[in-house]
């Protein structure tokens, strides 16, 4: 278990959904906590309806992500969280920001909100996933005061030797990981009843040739990251 305090708990997620569904037994648990998602942006008005969104059943000219917004809302709200949307576009818009301008926002989200604690994903296949893991790990070495948890991304995590192949990564770069556990219910039904306002992503996820989310009723796993350089 970790050490106390975690009362001013930043979480961040990729997307709208992330964090609920690899996290929500542990946020359940930390009442107060603020979710932080990176790639919240809403695209240009008039672009193309991506293959994904059409599979989440939306329409061309809907607010995608103003919906989303609402479902993440709605989830969070269960699990006594407060959402915070950054306006990097998902991978599956066309954009232009940078790594770096990643690590700017993350790196000035944590002088404002000051957590004691984030919680960020192993960053795990997808490229938005990889890239706010990536940066949270670069921001870290200027935050060695705070602590650091990671956690694993839903889904992903079922590929083979995926998760301890990041984490020997993390330790060849100099990283101490440890295994750390949260006082959870689980499973919880709080968590599944906020899993299920995700309408829209639960929908795509089950859509033809895609995984399900089945894997987000799993058991949470985290591991707490200290670097020595």
């Amino acid at each position: 278990m970790l050490p106390a305090p975690l009362s001013n708990l930043l979480v961040l997620s990729p997307h709208c959904d992330d964090a609920v569904l690899a996290c929500g037994e542990m946020l359940e648990a930390h009442p107060g906590s603020v979710v932080a998602t990176v790639f919240a942006g809403c695209p240009p008005a008039g672009a193309p309806l991506t293959e994904w969104d059409r599979a989440a059943g939306f329409q061309a000219g809907d607010d995608v992500m103003g919906a989303r917004r609402a479902e993440d809302l709605a989830a969070l709200s269960l699990l006594g969280a407060t959402p915070q949307w950054l306006d990097f576009l998902d991978d599956q818009y066309p954009s232009s920001h940078a790594d770096a301008d990643v690590r700017r926002a993350l790196d000035g989200l944590i002088r404002a909100r000051q957590p004691a604690a984030l919680v960020v994903p192993l960053g795990l296949f997808h490229r938005d996933h990889r890239t706010v893991h990536e940066a949270a790990m670069e921001v870290a070495l200027d935050h060695r005061d705070r602590t650091w948890v990671l956690y694993e991304d839903v889904n992903y995590r079922r590929i083979p030797g995926l998760t301890a192949q990041r984490l020997h990564s993390l330790e060849a770069k100099g990283a101490a990981i440890t295994p750390v556990s949260f006082p959870v219910r689980s499973p919880s039904p709080r968590k599944m009843q906020a899993v299920q306002c995700y309408r829209s992503q639960l929908r795509a996820l089950l859509s033809h040739g895609r995984p399900g989310y089945a894997d987000a009723f799993a058991a949470e796993r985290y591991w707490r990251v200290a670097w020595n350089r």
